[in-house]
């Protein structure tokens, strides 16, 4: 059994416990606490062992400290998806004001765990289905808006952390024009799209495998109103794992297919579509950039530089396909020339 040792703050390990000791239902073994996963933010979960309704089971222990971290998304969203019958961990009990969730367990197999090439299709058409269905159920109102100012802050992510933290690199005035050219670009097309919930994370490491109601869906608590596209980007050109252009051209047509006949509003023609596709792609792609290179250079996680290679490719073969987006690809080129030769900096 994997005992918790939390260093950084033990009180709050402490606290923890007797919460989970102080709930009548389910009835649960604190010893058997033991860590589930963390993540890119400052939650992190452990698995919990216990009897609900007299059956024996486990349960997901989020622990989201205030004030980085706020459970309130995550419960609101949970319900939200719950009630269009989207595969979502239930909320069992709740202490919002210390963030503490006790949550129902979708298991531990993770869709990055199984994919291969005999397996991908079945499962990546189940995560398009739960996307058409998340999507045709969208109302305004709802969620905050994913709007042109929330987009642009995520973009400059890729400046401040990837070329100027990461590289080493200050842009020149000509070179900051340049990029903010494109940055105009991807916006003018990704404001245009139609708007839908968007969970802003849906790929492999956020979906698990299920047996009944695949995928079970995970780390929605950032959901917003906004671009249709967004979220199967995120699927298809998942910075954790890269699949053919042909599967992802596939795939993308498939989702068009099954989004016309559930009435959404995608583009008419599947290459108006799959342009939409890829400047969305773009967007979420620096800015990922960005946020890797910050995750290692200020939050100590080296790991997310191994990923790098990936959304580096997928940046440059869509810059290279679209003439108002090809300055980007001879920035990049400059940069590298520029940068140290070992890549980044401390």
């Amino acid at each position: 059994m994997t005992t918790i040792n939390s260093p950084q703050d033990p009180q709050r390990l402490q606290d923890l416990k007797q919460w989970l000791s102080s709930l009548k239902t389910p009835q649960l073994a604190v010893d058997t606490m033991r860590v589930a996963s963390a993540d890119a933010s400052f939650r992190r979960y452990f698995r919990i062992d216990g009897q609900l309704n007299q059956e024996s089971m486990s349960f997901i222990v989020m622990d989201a400290p205030q004030p980085q971290e706020d459970v309130k998304p995550f419960i609101q969203i949970a319900n939200l998806f719950a009630q269009l019958h989207l595969t979502v961990p239930q909320v069992l009990a709740e202490d919002t004001e210390r963030g503490f969730l006790l949550l129902s367990d979708l298991g531990s197999t993770m869709y990055s765990h199984v994919l291969n090439t005999d397996t991908a299709h079945k499962l990546y058409l189940d995560a398009i289905d739960s996307l058409v269905l998340l999507q045709s159920q969208s109302q305004a109102d709802v969620l905050p808006e994913y709007d042109r100012d929330f987009l642009l802050r995520e973009l400059m992510i890729f400046p401040e952390w990837y070329i100027q933290k990461h590289l080493g690199v200050n842009l020149t005035e000509s070179q900051t024009a340049s990029l903010q050219k494109v940055f105009d670009a991807l916006l003018a097309n990704i404001v245009a799209q139609p708007q839908v919930y968007v969970h802003r994370d849906f790929h492999s490491r956020n979906l698990m495998l299920m047996d009944k109601g695949n995928p079970g869906i995970l780390d929605f608590q950032g959901a917003l109103y906004g671009p249709i596209t967004y979220d199967l980007v995120s699927l298809l050109r998942d910075a954790y794992v890269q699949w053919d252009e042909e599967m992802v051209l596939d795939w993308a047509i498939r989702y068009w297919e099954k989004a016309r006949k559930a009435g959404l509003p995608v583009a008419p023609d599947i290459d108006s579509f799959y342009r939409d596709f890829e400047f969305m792609g773009l967007q979420r792609h620096l800015k990922i950039l960005g946020i890797f290179a910050r995750l290692a250079h200020r939050d100590g996680k080296q790991h997310y530089l191994d990923d790098m290679p990936t959304v580096l490719d997928y940046v440059r073969k869509t810059a290279n396909r679209y003439k108002e987006l090809v300055p980007l690809l001879r920035l990049l080129d400059s940069l590298e020339d520029a940068a140290p030769q070992f890549g980044y900096t401390f």
